[in-house]
């Protein structure tokens, strides 16, 4: 990639202009349409959990917006301009999901060949390689060959890689995959800082809690088409309601229906909705009693996005 020398200083963006639109995007490989007029906004600063079953679009998606696949048609605009290939190598980062470093190099060494790449020269490649390492947390192994590297260091490296000219959106594959917890954690403070900067994230991953709880918005893809878009909350209490709800786990099955208590596909278990917690879940254990059986274990069921996306998809989220 060629790209015409960049400074370390942000890029300035329109202060009308959305970070990323796509409008209406179709992209069809042979008689199979991965997406079908695909449409999203992103706003600078804001974090947006792409999700999806395997085969929904999503990588389609991203690929599109990196410029790797071409749309048959719609439209993609990257801070109120066409997305152009100048303009990716500008404000657009991209950190893949497997990991893109040269192992028998330092770390310094890939993060310089990773900037010149972007157009970084001289003075501001030297800042900004030194900014890169002590953000990951690695300047005391700048000089170590990526090969000795645990998976977790190689994952901050890869994302240091991508986002060495301050891009004004961030599309990130699956950016903790594989690392443990610590590591995960730095990733996420890592994220937030770029946020903080101003930059809009665009996150695939495969962890619904990592969507719920680190992003600001989600939107899920199904065959091709967004079937939900909006924070996790306001897709909830539409899409599968705000109200709680008990499983009961019994020593046998009930001998008859009880009022206020559901069935399950299992039956030494009971279901058990919640308006009002402490009432509800009184009259059930009461009645449960009084039916003669005993309740072995008990659960409360809060709606997340885990439910949401079952509704929607019919799917669990798989590798």
């Amino acid at each position: 990639m060629t790209a015409k020398p960049a400074s370390d200083v942000a890029p300035q963006v329109p202060a009308a202009a959305a970070a990323l639109e796509i409008e209406g995007v179709h992209k069809r490989y042979g008689s199979q349409e991965a997406l079908s007029g695909v449409s999203l906004r992103l706003e600078s600063g804001e974090r947006l959990a792409l999700l999806g079953p395997n085969g929904a679009g999503k990588t389609t998606l991203v690929r599109c917006v990196s410029g790797r696949v071409r749309p048959d048609r719609g439209r993609i605009r990257l801070l109120g301009q066409p997305l152009g290939r100048e303009l990716r190598a500008d404000h657009l980062g991209l950190v893949p999901q497997d990991i893109a470093l040269y192992p028998a190099l330092t770390a310094r060494a890939n993060l310089e060949i990773f900037g010149r790449l972007y157009g970084l020269r001289g003075g501001a490649l030297a800042r900004r390689v030194d900014w890169a390492l002590a953000w990951v947390g690695l300047a005391d192994r700048a000089r170590d060959r990526i090969r000795t590297y645990s998976g977790g260091m190689k994952r901050r490296i890869n994302l240091a890689c991508g986002v060495l000219h301050r891009p004004r959106v961030v599309l990130l594959d699956e950016p903790t995959a594989g690392v443990d917890p610590q590591s995960r954690e730095r990733i996420y403070e890592m994220l937030d800082e770029l946020r903080d900067d101003g930059a809009a994230l665009v996150m695939t991953t495969h962890l619904l809690e990592e969507a719920e709880s680190r992003s600001d918005r989600v939107v899920i893809l199904d065959q091709g088409r967004v079937v939900a878009d909006g924070a996790v909350p306001e897709l909830v209490e539409r899409i599968v309601g705000s109200h709680r709800h008990a499983i009961l786990r019994l020593d046998r099955p009930l001998p008859s229906a009880l009022p206020g208590i559901a069935s399950s596909t299992d039956p030494c278990e009971a279901i058990v909705p919640l308006e009002d917690v402490a009432r509800d879940l009184r009259l059930a254990l009461e009645a449960v009693q009084a039916a003669g059986c005993r309740v072995e274990d008990l659960r409360v069921v809060v709606p997340n996005l885990h439910a949401v996306f079952i509704h929607l998809t019919g799917r669990e989220l798989r590798e």
